[in-house]
């Protein structure tokens, strides 16, 4: 059972060494109540209880069981929690596709130990106030066009913050070491002394096609899958290796880039029937499925005002796509 207390103006005491108590102490004053601190239990005054609404007594290593006992006299309730993990450390964390729900537990408890999270414009953001209670939120998102802070800076404010004594949660989206620059991060740690923790996220290669009931594998179909940035053109040489790779193609970042990826894997030899997906927004309100071949795709793409983000899947496993009929726009504009 969860018991929810409206704290909004009132006294908490937390009790505990400044280092071991910062996270209780940043997550009550988060929720609007006035916090008091002692840190040791030989600073307790006799008044210091007075007024108090909630004592929170942290496992630090110190004996708090007299005061908690002074607590069960007075009628006042009692909280007992972990110490905060130690500070001057970094964790990159793997945000998933863009819901909070399908972060991992290990994701959610890198989040609730923070005290400042650097996030993406593709990590799931929209209830930081919640996963990580009482952090400092720093948006770093660099989008199409506008970049508030370079990779070098945020790298720079990752370090700074760290070595300022704070555990520094870097939120990205998908998985930090899937065309992320998690490794460069992890590289900007270590070269800066810091501890650095990387955790996995759910990559947006497998799981935004799965939204859409596509599987990037499927027995009889396609028995591997290759995951290719978009983000620029690719060489003839690519074109012609994934064509002949056979499988599952998946382009992470590709709607611009379609034009040239399509023309290249036709002038590979890839058939021009092949199914081709475009999946927006994965996991999102608005997400949206296009589908169409590898000769229609780029008008269907257009028709469709296809934008980023987006996954791009090729293959015959298109042919799973919920609700999917494999209609190019001309055999659609024909039927009607």
């Amino acid at each position: 059972m969860q018991l929810t207390l409206d704290l909004t103006g009132r006294r908490v005491l937390v009790a505990g060494s400044p280092a071991a108590a910062r996270r209780a102490v940043r997550r009550y004053l988060a929720a609007g109540a006035a916090v008091a601190e002692i840190g040791a239990p030989a600073g307790l005054r006799p008044d210091q209880l007075d007024g108090t609404a909630l004592v929170s007594l942290v496992d630090d290593g110190q004996d708090w069981a007299p005061l908690a006992a002074r607590c069960a006299r007075a009628g006042i309730p009692a909280t007992r929690e972990a110490a905060a993990a130690p500070g001057g450390a970094v964790t990159l964390v793997g945000g998933g596709p863009g819901t909070d729900k399908l972060l991992t537990a290990a994701a959610l408890d890198a989040l609730r130990e923070a005290d400042v999270v650097l996030f993406d414009r593709l990590a799931p953001h929209a209830n930081l106030d919640r996963l990580a209670p009482g952090a400092e939120l720093v948006d770093v998102g660099k989008r199409p066009g506008h970049h508030p802070l370079g990779q070098s800076a945020i790298e720079d404010l990752m370090v700074a913050r760290a070595k300022a004594g704070d555990h520094v949660v870097r939120l990205k989206g998908g998985d930090p070491f899937v065309f992320g620059r998690g490794g460069e991060e992890v590289d900007r740690c270590r070269s800066e002394g810091l501890p650095v923790t990387v955790v996995s996220g759910v990559t947006s290669a497998i799981s935004v096609p799965a939204a859409a009931g596509i599987p990037v594998t499927y027995r009889g179909v396609s028995h591997l899958f290759t995951v290719v940035s978009g983000h620029a053109p690719l060489t003839d040489d690519e074109h012609r290796h994934l064509a002949g790779l056979g499988g599952t193609i998946v382009v992470l970042m590709g709607v611009n880039t379609l034009p040239d990826l399509t023309a290249g894997l036709r002038r590979s030899g890839m058939r021009p029937d092949m199914p081709v997906g475009i999946i927006e927004r994965g996991y999102s309100d608005s997400q949206r499925t296009t589908v169409s071949t590898l000769g229609g795709i780029v008008t269907a793409a257009g028709a469709a005002r296809c934008k980023s983000p987006a996954v791009l899947v090729v293959g015959d496993v298109v042919r799973q796509a919920a609700g999917s009929e494999l209609r190019t726009l001309a055999d659609t504009l024909a039927a009607s």
